[in-house]
């Protein structure tokens, strides 16, 4: 037989020795041997983690569990791929006619899954110089959208018009990161970034809730992550200063609108994001300070 042959010549069902013609023979073992063989081969395994399995002696199976484990994390990237260009399909099959350049052009620019390190590199672009690594990292965990395993085609083109939007030349030249985050600088950049973090956690729940902006424990954490960036205190006087320094600010509305499609799950409610978590909590400080005048 060919197959038997052929794990015979790579030295993975061994002869017991050769007939007067030159026949192959084989020992008692090797019926089973081939059986384990042509199983592990029925599992994908490829010949060299065949040859590990079988050279497995005395080790209770752990190189088996071992080479298992790992095509399963293959597996699993194979069909997170498969699963976004079925996705990526189906868009081009509900696009247009007239439009189907334009999605190609955005789908070819991506690859499946796709790789968030574009998004990564704006956001770095972005950060203030010098900003310590953690604090930058910690910022970049919360500002890049993790494509999701199981996309829908409005996920796919929303992560497109991203990387898009992250790598191409920005509408009136590079997006300038806001006076009231530079004047930080690098140290109070830190504390900054660390404070909005807290801030927009707390600011999630009310978020989903549908609840209207007001004040609370995420507008006071909001408003200490610019006080403590400055070196200064959360009085009244600083609410009402802060809130005209970020009204005059440039904002990257799009960028959070096309991050909430991305991280939200398909017919679920839109889940927050700092973009929008940020909206929230600037609405809340104007609606303190109106109260408080």
């Amino acid at each position: 037989m060919k197959t038997v042959r052929f794990y015979s010549d790579r030295g993975l069902l061994p002869e017991a020795g050769r007939s007067g013609g030159g026949h192959r023979r084989y020992g008692p073992q090797a019926l089973e041997r081939l059986r384990l063989i042509r199983s592990l081969r029925g599992l994908d395994l490829p010949l060299p983690e065949v040859r590990r399995v079988l050279d497995d002696e005395g080790a209770a199976g752990r190189v088996l569990e071992e080479a298992v484990a790992g095509r399963l994390r293959e597996l699993g990237g194979e069909l997170r791929a498969l699963r976004w260009r079925e996705a990526a399909l189906r868009l081009v099959q509900e696009c247009p006619p007239g439009r189907r350049a334009d999605l190609l052009r955005l789908l070819g620019a991506i690859d499946s899954p796709p790789s968030t390190a574009a998004l990564a590199r704006f956001w770095r672009a972005w950060l203030p110089a010098r900003m310590p690594a953690r604090a930058a990292a910690a910022f970049l965990d919360v500002a890049v959208p993790q494509p999701p395993a199981d996309p829908d085609p409005a996920q796919v083109l929303a992560f497109a018009r991203l990387h898009a939007m992250t790598t191409g030349p920005c509408p009136g030249g590079p997006q300038p990161q806001p006076q009231v985050h530079r004047v930080a600088g690098p140290g109070g950049s830190a504390l900054l970034y660390t404070g909005l973090a807290e801030a927009f956690e707390l600011a999630g729940p009310q978020l989903r809730r549908e609840r209207a902006p007001r004040p609370g424990e995420a507008l006071d954490a909001y408003v200490a992550a610019y006080a403590s960036a400055y070196g200064g205190r959360d009085t009244r006087d600083f609410r009402r200063r802060l809130a005209g320094l970020l009204a005059a600010e440039p904002r990257l509305d799009r960028y959070w609108e096309l991050t909430a499609v991305v991280i939200t799950p398909p017919g679920g409610r839109p889940e927050p994001t700092p973009g929008s978590a940020d909206d929230w909590l600037r609405a809340a400080l104007d609606a303190d300070n109106a109260e408080a005048a």
